[in-house]
This record gives structure tokens, C-alpha cells and sequence, in this order.
């Protein structure tokens, strides 16, 4: 396996905001507290040091949550070390996925493993990698699909709610389309046992993605937590019933929208007045407050103040924080040194540290998760023809076509040098005739635009001419890049991760393990050589 490290500047299917992180843009440094670097670990552990965490009640829940799974001793003994005052984490977090959706999924949880893995060799200290599931997240659409071999596979539970809590029996139509597409080569059996176990065996979706995601890096330690339980969300009340009464979430994000507004940042998540779902076994819907009257929408609930906030006295586990609340939340409830995430995540974190330091809690620092090309013994083959470095791949086609074209044409097709030299002639031009007869100028500048229009038609004319001569070339150059970034979108926001374990079985866990090092700058690109 040869690896290569593409800059993140070099990326143009990133966001500005994901590569001004990545990079280090100074404008972006008043958002975060930590630099994104191995030597401030030791002070983030100085920072969580002392802060009150619900650890004993944190234990009772995992440890609940993996009772009916085979769990490895490495997790078993993870999860109980952190009871311990000097045991920390690393954490990651993302919604319930159909087969763990897109690759990115799982090279969450492998940079989640690789930075505790550093995380504990820097400090000395014990260091747990997690897995958030955003188990209450009720945007089906969002994760009820997956794309193998070009077919689509979609799941339609017929019901509405958090995903999470929806049954596994619901899945049963989408093993019956699997078994098929998986066929009988070497590792089929072994995938399809582990999908087979985790949605057959566990009740709920949340449960059958924490036994998918268990059996695939259970062994590396990776502890996959469900921070909706009750008894973890009565330590929240504090916040929620402050989001109630003054909508402080409100005042502060937008304020720090507006000085990221003002630097030509986006915003990625915006706050409402209150930031807070109501769930029930079949909805999640947001509370809005009318008047003296607080409506969870689409629902005919309606509270007075009074019996809201004892509602969320008796229930805390009815009340759901959004995204704008969600990091807040986990880092009350564990012992995290960083949170691991794609550029959009640490977009929505950048906005999040005034209201960190509101409440006192200790703000972790953001690591941008791996990002990885994987270019098979196929890609390369197939690659060798055109000559382009494996990099080159980024560009859009277009570019791609327009330089293969012109290499191998037999006569030059780029015309920019004559049309550089015609703009000179007709500049040179233009600057007589002003000084003559001023009213001529712009009769001269008109005859250039339509004189470089035409020398740019005929660039295109010889272009496409060329082109005829190399369709079947051209033909398997599109293809090679559609295999690459299929539907034009980054590969790992594509592909699922079961065509590549059908074809290396494990072994691409373990190379991705291997190759994968923290703190890395750069889109990671894996030849399989």
C-alpha cells in the first residue's frame, strides 16, 4: 500500500471553511481553543482535570447498553476504566446509518481509534475512543439509503420518530436485496453473518449499528455510546431548563454567527429562540414558544411554563437537544479531550465556544477526521493509460479530457498563446486609435471581443475534433473518474464500505488502521500497490 498526502488546499470538493481549519487560517483562530496538535494534549487534560462528570452513571449505562453483545474485553475494560478520575477520551458522533452508510462513517471511528491510540502515548494517560450515536436523530431520508455496485438499497421503516428506536424487523426487506448482491466470493459469507447478526439479533436500529459497528472495531477498543438514556439526561436539565426560560443558546450562537458572517465564513447550523425537540415513541418535534404557551409543533401537546419545566423535571428523557445544544451536551457528559469530525462537523463546533464558556464546560479540541481516496490495483491499472498522477483525479473531468486531448494531439489544439498574442495586438491597437480619435477606441476594443470570440471557437472546434479520434479513451477516462467520485461526490461520501471488505476482508480495516495517522494534514490517498 503506497500513501500519498494531497494538501487540503488542493481539494476544491472542500468547503472554504474545512480547509481554513485544516489549515490553520488565522481569521478562524478566535472560534476554538486548542490548537489541533499532539503537544496541547497534556494541556487539555489540565483543563478537564477537576470538572464534575456523571462517570459511575456513565459506566451503568454502557455497560447496560452491551449486555446482550459478545463484547471484547478491550471495550469491557474500556468501559470501565472510565469510572477512573485519570481515565479521559476521544470522541466522535453521527446518526445511525443503513450499513454504516458512506465510508466517511467508518473513517470516523478508525481516526476516533488512531487519535486515543496517540491521544494515550503522549500523556500517559488512559484514553477511551467513543462513538456517540445520535440515536433521537428522526431524519430518515438522511440514512435509510446505501449504494453497492451502483444499486441502491433503501430501507423504509414505514414509521416516523428517532431512528434510533426503530424496530430491526423493519430491515428484513433489505437483507432479503443484500443476500444476492453480496454473491459467494471469499468474504461474502463473513459480511453477510455480521449484517445478518446485527439486525436479526438486536430489537432497535440504534442497538444493530452499535453490533455492526462492534464486530468490525469492537477488537481496537472503540466503545459506541447512546447518550438518550434517561439517567444521563437528568444532568442536563440545568441547560435545558436555562434554553427554556432565557434561550441563551440563542443570544450567543447568533452573536458569533455574525462575527463569522462578517470574516466571509457560512454559517453551518442556525439557532432558534429554543433549541430543543420533544420526543414520543414516534415523533420528535420541535417546541416552539407562542406567547405564554410553549407548542410542540405538529402535535396538538401544549405546555404553560409551569408544567413544561415539571415535565422536564419528571421526563428529562422526552426532551431532545438540536444540533446548536447537542455538543454541549456530550462533552457534560464525558471526559473528552477532542471531538473528531468532517470539515461541515467542525464548522458547527467553530460556532459553539462562547457557549461552552457560558456554562463552564471545558471546550475540546476538534480534529479534523481522515479523508481518504482508495485507488485499488483496478484504478491503477486503469490509470496508467491516461499518465495522469493519481492526485489529478481531483480535477473535474472536464480538465482531465481538455490535458489528455491535448497531449496526444497531433497537431496543437490549445490556442491561448494566439489568443493572448490577439488581445496584445488589439490592446496596442485600441491605445492609437484613442490617441488619435478618442470615439474610435471602443469600435477597436468591440472588433477584439469578437475577434478572440472567434479564435475561441475555433480552440473548441479543434478540441472537439480530437476528441472524435480518442472516444474509447475518453470513454474509459470517465469512467475511471466516476469509479473515483461516483456521481461526482468525494468516495468516501459515496461508497459503502462492504464492496471493499468483499474484496481485502479485513485487511481493510487494517490497512486504513495502519496508514491512518493523527494530526496527518492532508486528503489521505491509498494506492493498492
Amino acid at each position: 500500500m503506497h500513501k500519498v498526502l494531497i494538501p487540503f488546499s488542493d481539494v476544491p470538493q472542500l468547503s472554504r471553511t474545512d480547509v481554513a481549519y485544516a489549515t490553520g487560517a488565522e481569521e478562524l483562530r478566535p472560534f476554538y481553543r486548542w490548537e489541533p496538535t499532539p503537544e496541547q494534549l497534556p494541556a487539555v487534560i489540565e483543563a478537564r482535570l477537576g470538572t464534575f462528570l456523571p462517570r459511575e452513571t456513565l459506566v451503568e449505562v454502557l455497560t447496560d447498553q452491551y449486555a446482550h453483545l459478545p463484547c471484547s474485553e478491550t471495550v469491557r475494560a474500556n468501559i470501565q476504566a472510565l469510572r477512573n478520575e485519570d481515565t479521559f477520551c476521544v470522541a466522535t458522533a453521527h446518526q445511525p446509518m443503513l450499513l454504516l452508510g458512506p465510508l466517511y462513517f467508518l473513517y470516523k471511528a478508525i481516526s476516533t481509534i488512531k487519535l486515543a491510540e496517540e491521544a494515550e502515548r503522549r500523556t500517559g494517560r488512559c484514553v477511551v475512543p467513543v462513538f456517540v450515536l445520535g440515536s433521537e436523530d428522526h431524519d430518515v431520508e438522511e440514512l435509510n439509503h446505501v449504494r453497492l455496485f451502483g444499486r441502491e438499497l433503501r430501507w423504509e421503516p414505514g414509521m416516523h420518530g428517532p431512528v434510533g428506536r426503530m424496530p430491526t424487523q423493519t430491515l428484513q426487506p433489505v437483507l432479503e436485496a443484500l443476500r444476492p448482491i453480496l454473491g459467494e466470493g471469499e468474504h461474502a459469507r463473513e459480511v453477510w453473518e455480521m449484517v445478518r447478526v446485527a439486525y436479526e439479533a438486536q430489537p432497535t436500529f440504534a442497538e444493530a449499528t452499535r453490533a455492526l459497528l462492534h464486530s468490525l472495531l469492537g477488537r481496537h477498543g472503540l466503545v459506541v455510546a447512546d447518550l438518550s438514556d434517561a439517567r444521563l439526561k437528568r444532568c442536563f436539565i440545568p441547560v435545558m431548563r436555562d434554553e427554556l426560560l432565557h434561550q441563551t443558546a440563542y443570544r450567543l450562537v447568533s452573536r458569533t454567527l455574525k462575527q463569522l458572517r462578517a470574516r466571509g465564513y457560512k454559517e453551518q447550523a442556525q439557532p432558534r429562540p429554543i433549541n430543543l425537540f420533544y420526543l414520543t415513541e414516534s415523533s420528535r418535534e420541535r417546541i416552539a414558544q407562542e406567547g405564554d404557551a410553549y407548542r410542540v409543533l405538529n402535535t396538538p401537546l401544549v405546555f404553560n411554563l409551569e408544567t413544561l419545566l415539571a415535565e422536564l423535571d419528571a421526563h428529562p428523557e422526552r426532551f431532545s437537544p438540536n444540533v446548536v445544544l447537542r455538543p454541549l451536551y456530550q462533552e457534560m457528559i464525558l471526559p473528552n479531550l477532542a471531538y473528531v469530525g468532517g470539515g461541515g462537523e467542525l464548522a458547527y463546533w467553530l460556532e459553539r465556544r462562547a457557549l461552552f464558556e457560558h456554562y463552564g464546560i471545558p471546550y475540546p479540541m476538534l480534529v479534523r477526521r481522515h479523508s481518504v481516496l482508495w485507488f485499488d490495483k483496478d484504478a491503477i491499472k486503469r490509470s496508467l493509460k491516461f499518465g495522469f498522477p493519481p492526485q489529478r483525479y481531483f480535477d473535474a473531468p472536464d480538465a482531465l479530457i481538455r490535458d489528455f486531448v491535448a497531449a496526444r494531439a497531433d497537431a496543437g489544439v490549445d490556442l491561448s498563446a494566439e489568443i493572448s498574442e490577439l488581445k496584445g495586438i488589439y490592446e496596442r491597437v485600441a491605445q492609437r486609435a484613442k490617441a488619435i480619435d478618442p470615439t474610435l477606441e471602443s469600435a477597436v476594443r468591440a472588433d477584439a471581443v469578437k475577434a478572440v470570440h472567434q479564435l475561441e471557437h475555433w480552440q473548441n472546434r479543434l478540441l472537439r475534433a480530437e476528441k472524435q479520434k480518442h472516444d474509447i479513451a475518453l470513454g474509459q477516462l470517465r469512467a475511471l473518474r466516476e469509479k473515483l467520485f461516483p456521481g461526482g461526490q468525494l468516495q468516501e461520501r459515496a461508497d459503502n464500505f462492504i464492496p471493499y471488505y468483499l474484496k481485502y476482508g479485513e485487511q481493510f480495516v487494517e490497512a486504513l488502521m495502519a496508514h491512518l495517522k493523527p494530526f496527518e494534514a492532508g486528503f489521505v490517498l491509498l494506492e493498492d500497490c
